[in-house]
């Protein structure tokens, strides 16, 4: 990946967010997507190495639009600051986990699981991880994930800034509604997402084997990603 020229227009529009702008730089611009395109078609490949549900899909299928959903949001930029790609069987706009690519300048990082989930498959989520409490125990407190994603709560992301790892984007002040207070595996009830991730350097990316390089951090979040998962086809 050219990730010099990716990173460098990326800074660019984040300096000038402004539609003339960008389409004056349009070719630029599909450049630098073709680029990403071809990076993460290689990224696909090596992540079906370790899990063969994503192995039919292509690039487009996983890449997020460039344009920027304004309508709820009091920044009008009307372009992103970055590349996003999420590596999921069923499509970046399916509930279900899947693996996620941040190419961003000083913000780059990698993301395993689903952020956001209704409340009616949260609340089966937590059934199912109470359930086999000593199955996910395995998944989410084995020695490679605790060092690359931590406990849950431990760390922190917003649209402003991020912790350099973590596990679970937010968490209930107490008990979910209708599981038990003293329950003494609460943290893990009490996370409002079951997603993980890790901040990268940019440079990261420069590397020829890169896609290679992130496979031991998917490969360890991947037990605790398809537990959820398998809650979550029951509803799609």
């Amino acid at each position: 990946m050219n990730t010099k020229l990716i990173l460098g227009f990326l800074d660019t529009v984040a300096r000038n967010n402004n539609r003339p702008w960008f389409l004056e730089h349009k070719k630029e611009y599909n450049i630098c997507k073709a680029d990403f395109e071809a990076d993460i078609t290689r990224a696909i490949a090596e992540i079906a190495t370790i899990d063969a549900e994503v192995a039919h899909l292509t690039a487009k299928d996983c890449i997020y639009r460039f344009n920027r959903d304004t309508r709820f949001s009091p920044d009008k930029s009307p372009y992103k600051r970055h590349f996003g790609a999420l590596i999921c069987a069923k499509g970046r706009k399916s509930l279900r986990g899947g693996y996620y690519i941040h190419l961003q300048p000083g913000h780059s990082f990698i993301a395993i699981g689903s952020y956001w989930l209704p409340t009616p498959i949260l609340t089966a989520c937590r059934n199912e991880i109470m359930g086999n409490i000593d199955l996910w125990r395995k998944a989410v407190e084995a020695g490679p994930f605790v060092r690359y994603f931590g406990y849950p709560g431990e760390g922190g992301m917003n649209d402003d800034e991020m912790s350099d790892r973590g596990f679970g984007i937010a968490m209930l002040k107490t008990a979910p509604k209708g599981f038990p207070r003293d329950y003494p595996y609460i943290d893990y009830l009490r996370m409002k997402d079951y997603c993980c991730w890790k901040r990268v350097p940019d440079s990261l990316f420069d590397a020829p084997d890169w896609p290679h390089q992130l496979l031991k951090y998917f490969e360890a979040a991947k037990p605790m990603m398809d537990m959820m998962n398998s809650v979550i086809d029951d509803y799609e």
